[in-house]
């Protein structure tokens, strides 16, 4: 299928426009942080563009250094409605982090300031809400605000992992947010796991026995 394009460019407000023009009056942007780690709460955020004169680049979460990603943030607090998600390690483990994703996207569309009706959101996990949605593979790329609220999320996380970190230096989250790199194996290798590890996850269960 061919992309409609803008000035060579893939018009990042094509989705939310068709919304509008279809007499959608609040278009909310859905995207999470923290689907792969060992470690962690998982994150979403939720936005709904105010303004979209920004003065940083919005874009995939992925393709931004930390320094862009929260100069970007604060661009986005200012010009945008913010709703931010969390789920617990505790209720990873409980509910599995599938429908702890689902949750935390639920919750970032509960805290924004006004209710959206309709919503676009990265890949194909449906959320059981009432709002009519557009599903978008690699929607970072193809919605700012899609992309607005992947920065939100992924900004927010790497905050909570800056205090995890502090509280169990040893594994040194700090550095990998809680991913399964090869230090962070080796500091559970050396420590066991502590209280921010998801318990439930396949890797663990060969390192519990050790």
């Amino acid at each position: 299928m061919r992309r409609e394009k803008k000035n060579n460019k893939v018009d990042t407000l094509l989705f939310e426009n068709k919304a509008l023009g279809a007499g959608y009056t609040v278009v909310a942007g859905i995207d999470e942080a923290g689907r792969g780690p060992l470690a962690g709460p998982v994150v979403a955020g939720a936005v709904v563009i105010r303004d979209n004169a920004f003065t940083e680049r919005i874009d995939d979460s992925k393709k931004l250094t930390e320094r862009m990603r929260e100069k970007a943030f604060l661009d986005i607090l200012k010009r945008c409605d913010v709703g931010i998600g969390v789920v617990s390690v505790e209720d990873i483990d409980r509910i599995n982090i599938f429908n702890a994703t689902l949750e935390a996207m639920k919750r970032a569309i509960e805290e924004l300031n006004a209710t959206p009706d309709y919503l676009l959101i990265d890949g194909k996990m449906d959320i059981h809400v009432p709002q009519p949605k557009r599903f978008l593979t690699r929607g970072e790329s193809l919605s700012v605000s899609i992309a607005a609220a992947s920065i939100v999320a992924k900004v927010f996380r790497d905050r909570l992992m800056l205090d995890i970190d502090k509280e169990y230096p040893l594994y040194k989250f700090a550095k990998h947010k809680g991913y399964g790199t090869k230090e962070h194996f080796e500091a559970i290798r050396a420590h066991g796991l502590c209280p921010a590890h998801r318990r439930t996850f396949g890797p663990f269960g060969d390192l519990k026995k050790h």
